[in-house]
């Protein structure tokens, strides 16, 4: 990262914010940030993180404890993991949906608790496309055949995601126009729940990403060939699920800003994907992510590695921005939105590790924050 490229101005925010956050004294991760009629506390926020522990697409207990505990340990924002808009689109049957109201109810019990604890309640809406049917991740995370109780799939084109992966049927215009219809609908799930924040997973070879990327989608109508049809279904998604979510409340977009192989999607596609967006004015959040589109990706790994795409995104398509990717430190969280590279840090293994990471990081940068009353005695200087 470039920590010497003066910042960006804040996406999103108006003149007064900016002032207030000037004479705000913490620091810059810890002070609040507005997408829409929505106030973040913080820039903190939990990734959707899928545990694989639903039963018919139903969040249970295990989902409850798993994103309240992180809403009291002091993130500002907590999503909940992917959530798929039909069976169908199910990464593996432990998977959640919100294709149904016995879905949304026992949703909005998490909702209800996060911010009740001061936090941004948000849902990632989602379809696995080919990267559908497989087994959990602990059991090996291959494709399921149908005698493991594995499901048909659908994708751009009739390309399997790898070996032993299914192959799925190609979506044709009517398949394509139900599925966005699907999203509308979850999307008024969510706000039926209570939900503060929807992010559409346009990421890692899912549905969406998979219209995207050229690698997957090898079409000859207009979803497939061009930048401009390839981004077509994204775009309709997202009228779709703007048509069900309130004005006045943020919709984030997850994105792979690249694929990690010769002849994908790269950098300058997700700059331009995100000027577009901006332009639209629908979309209020670019998350960074990256890969997983096809098991040939060749990257490597460090803390960090995907900030420099959030930084790009941000100060070239004037989008706010999430940085994702192993981001782990107090100190490296913070030099990321000080430094202007991002809006907020997206976390996923770091709130795996310590629920109450944005607590402890408070004592390591010398926030001024308010603990729960009930922990206030775990505060110890």
């Amino acid at each position: 990262m470039d920590t010497k490229t003066p910042p960006a101005p804040p996406a999103g925010h108006g003149e007064n914010e900016r002032k207030i956050l000037q004479r705000d004294p913490n620091p810059h991760i810890f002070r609040p940030i507005a997408f829409r009629s929505v106030t973040a506390k913080n820039r903190i926020m939990v990734s959707p993180m899928c545990q694989y522990s639903a039963t018919d697409g139903v969040a249970n207990d295990w989902h409850f404890q798993n994103l309240a505990s992180r809403a009291v340990g002091g993130a500002g924002l907590v999503f909940v993991e992917m959530t798929n808009v039909e069976a169908r689109g199910r990464i593996t049957a432990g998977c959640m949906g919100l294709w149904n109201n016995a879905q949304r109810d026992a949703l909005a019990r998490i909702a209800r608790f996060v911010k009740a604890q001061g936090a941004v309640a948000g849902i990632q809406l989602a379809h696995a496309g080919r990267k559908a049917s497989c087994m959990r991740p602990w059991e090996g995370g291959r494709g399921l055949t149908p005698e493991q109780g594995g499901w048909p799939i659908i994708a751009p084109s009739a390309l399997p995601f790898g070996d032993g992966h299914p192959v799925p049927q190609e979506m044709d215009a009517r398949t394509i126009s139900s599925v966005i219809a699907l999203f509308a609908a979850s999307a008024r799930r969510a706000r039926e729940a209570g939900f503060d924040a929807v992010e559409l997973h346009g990421a890692h070879g899912y549905l969406i990403s998979s219209f995207l990327s050229p690698i997957p989608n090898r079409r000859d109508d207009r979803y497939g060939g061009s930048f401009e049809n390839r981004t077509r279904f994204l775009l309709e998604v997202i009228d779709s699920v703007r048509s069900e979510w309130p004005e006045e409340k943020p919709l984030f977009v997850r994105i792979s800003c690249t694929d990690w192989m010769e002849g994908g999607w790269g950098i300058e596609d997700s700059v331009k994907l995100a000027q577009l967006l901006k332009a639209g004015g629908k979309v209020d959040l670019i998350d960074c992510s990256s890969g997983g589109v096809d098991p040939r990706q060749k990257l490597t790994q460090y803390p960090g590695y995907q900030v420099p795409f959030a930084a790009a995104v941000r100060a070239r398509a004037g989008m706010a921005t999430g940085a994702i990717g192993l981001i782990n430190s107090p100190e490296m969280a913070e030099q990321i939105v000080a430094a202007g590279h991002a809006d907020i840090v997206v976390m996923a293994r770091a709130f795996l590790n310590d629920p109450y990471w944005p607590l402890h990081a408070a004592k390591v940068l010398k926030a001024k924050i308010r603990w729960p009353p009930q922990y206030e005695r775990g505060d110890i200087s």
